[in-house]
């Protein structure tokens, strides 16, 4: 892999509530380097989002507990000042979040909102031309009529179209990391493909950093370069794509991949899924967290599994579970 645009190392993000310490996110380190699309997957409370809004400054408070090491291009984002971290933010780090329709203002035009990110951070760039630079943006993403939509409010747009429009806004200062943030949820299949494709488009041309953070594998299939799975605030696994395809090593990603319809097989009686649901942050179970959902637990789940290359012939490939690779394989069959 090329050298690293943004680096992460041990990121734990706690916070404060009346009822103890909730621990968001639990020790997660990776690297990312420009064209890589880097995919983090999990379920809704695993730590996806929190882990990408504090690389952002986002999750900053007075009840936050922030530790760790996160750098981009060798700028230490933890620690920078809110000064600081706002030059980065939509300049070089840009995030698409999760519900445009939340994330736009409804009482300003689209194209007003775009041009305001751009005159935020570019001072010498009048109105008109930052009009012009987000009809530009508009068009590049797919949205036709660009020039009639950047005067629409974001109520006239179909969910697919503020989709791309909040792509377009992240795009337009040309950042070179990007952060989707569930940029397919509540999206119909048709739309959904559509939006990856663009994000695989924008990725090649632009040579965009991208982290893309779902909740659905099927969703990374054929975009991610590598995949993080969480469970709990904590790294569960990870590995290039075709390692968590086609020989996932932790039940957790047996459970993700098994939940996924299969139209190449015959139709279950019913959908399968995860038994249980996902532990409270503020009382997670000793040992293994995903231990009380598995189904092949054992004695030795009540200890908690580090994050291990236990493959020798991958290296790179890591997981915490400590059932041995050979009895992994005759189980997940």
């Amino acid at each position: 892999m090329s050298e690293a645009l943004l680096s992460v190392r041990d990121l734990r993000v706690g916070f404060v509530t009346e009822g103890g310490l909730l621990q968001a996110v639990d020790g997660i380190s990776f690297d990312l380097a420009a064209g890589e699309v880097l995919a983090i997957v999990g379920e809704s409370g695993s730590g996806k989002s929190v882990t990408a809004q504090t690389m952002l400054g986002l999750t900053r408070s007075t009840n936050a507990r922030i530790e760790g090491w996160a750098s981009y291009r060798g700028t230490e984002l933890l620690e920078a000042d809110d000064a600081a971290i706002r030059d980065i933010r939509g300049e070089r780090i840009a995030m698409v979040f999760q519900d445009p329709m939340t994330s736009f203002n409804p009482v300003y035009r689209i194209g007003a909102q775009i041009g305001e990110a751009i005159r935020a951070h570019r001072r010498d760039v009048s109105k008109d031309e930052a009009r012009e630079r987000a009809v530009e943006l508009l068009d590049a993403v797919g949205i036709p009529g660009a020039e009639r939509r950047v005067d629409s409010y974001p109520h006239e747009l179909s969910g697919g179209m503020r989709q791309r429009a909040m792509i377009a806004m992240a795009l337009a200062l040309d950042p070179e990391v990007l952060i989707a943030d569930e940029p397919t949820t509540a999206l119909d299949v048709t739309v959904q493909a559509q939006i990856l494709r663009l994000l695989e488009r924008l990725n090649r041309e632009r040579g965009l950093a991208t982290i893309l953070i779902t909740h659905d594998l099927g969703v990374v299939a054929e975009t991610a370069d590598r995949v993080l799975v969480m469970y709990a605030g904590r790294v569960v696994e990870q590995g290039t794509l075709d390692e968590i395809f086609y020989d996932p090593q932790h039940p957790y990603t047996w459970g993700l991949l098994g939940s996924l319809t299969r139209l190449d097989r015959e139709r279950p009686e019913r959908l399968p899924q995860i038994e249980g649901t996902p532990p409270s942050l503020l009382d997670l179970p000793p040992g293994c967290s995903f231990r009380p959902r598995c189904p092949h637990e054992f004695e030795k789940c009540s200890e908690l599994p580090g994050l291990e290359a236990r493959l020798p012939e991958a290296p790179g490939r890591r997981d915490r579970c400590w059932l041995d690779p050979a009895d992994k394989r005759e189980r997940r069959q």
